[in-house]
């Protein structure tokens, strides 16, 4: 039988730091401008680097998630189920088949996508063309 289990808690902690301090980043952004451009240039890569990590963990949580429900048939045997009453049922449903059929993974994926464009892009505008 395959052990489910999450990531370890250190990593889950770097994913969540890694998502706070790209969100700082990019918020601070507006603050940097009045003061160094160098400082500017450098919270942009950490906030995109940041998101990406970020948005690439989200993506495969949103996915193991997904291939779980579908795996193990859980949204049926829920209805099939006996000791949950009808609206413990229909709650569990709705979960299970929101989680299966989110379009969050597509939030991750466009985000990775253009954050990662606008990584090269930013490398080659602040590295190369000049």
């Amino acid at each position: 039988m395959e052990q489910i289990k999450a990531s370890s808690k250190l990593l889950r902690l770097f994913y969540f730091w890694a998502g706070i301090i790209a969100t700082i980043a990019y918020r601070i952004i507006i603050v940097l401008n009045n003061y160094s451009s160098t400082l500017v240039m450098i919270s942009w890569y950490v906030g995109t680097i940041g998101f990406i990590v970020y948005f690439i963990h989200r993506y495969q949580i949103s996915q193991k998630r997904q291939r779980l429900i579908i795996k193990h048939d859980l949204s049926d045997k829920i209805n099939k189920s006996c000791e949950l009453s009808e609206e413990d049922k229909s709650a569990l449903h709705y979960i299970l088949s929101t989680l299966k059929s989110t379009k969050e993974k597509w939030n991750y994926i466009f985000i990775f996508v253009m954050s990662g464009l606008a990584l090269i892009v930013g490398i080659y505008l602040d590295f190369i063309a000049n």
